[in-house]
This record gives structure tokens, C-alpha cells and sequence, in this order.
């Protein structure tokens, strides 16, 4: 009955490991992808700052402020 135990562990374990492996291709494969030229949220320009410092960008540095800020608050 312990190995069955060990097994569960190990799979349950496996598991976990393939979800953050999972997330982290797609956030790698997000950041790869080119951005937008107007934003996601507002859209007015993504300024070319912007788009060279961060070339994946989707919204303006004011909408990611604010978004960010939101995240913060739980909103």
C-alpha cells in the first residue's frame, strides 16, 4: 500500500510539474509574439519607446498602469 502511496505522490507531483511547464511555454511563446501598434484598451498608439523596450506590448504605458494597479487591488 505505501509504493501505491508513492505512486500518487509522484504522479500528483508530475503533474504540477507539467502545468508549470505548460504555463511557462506559453508565456514565452506570448512574450516571442510581436505586439500591437495600438493598444488593447484604449486604442491610441503604442508609443515606439514602448514598442522597442517592451516589443510585445499590447496596450499603452498608461492602460498597463492602470491594470497593474487594478491587479494590486484584487479588482
Amino acid at each position: 500500500m505505501r509504493h501505491a502511496g508513492n505512486r500518487a505522490i509522484e504522479h500528483a507531483e508530475a503533474m504540477v510539474d507539467l502545468e508549470r511547464d505548460t504555463r511557462i511555454a506559453g508565456i514565452r511563446k506570448h512574450l516571442a509574439e510581436p505586439g500591437r501598434a495600438e493598444c488593447g484598451d484604449c486604442g491610441e498608439e503604442i508609443s515606439k519607446g514602448r514598442r522597442a523596450a517592451m516589443p510585445s506590448a499590447r496596450r499603452c504605458a498608461n492602460c498597463e498602469a492602470r491594470r497593474e494597479r487594478a491587479a494590486k487591488r484584487g479588482w
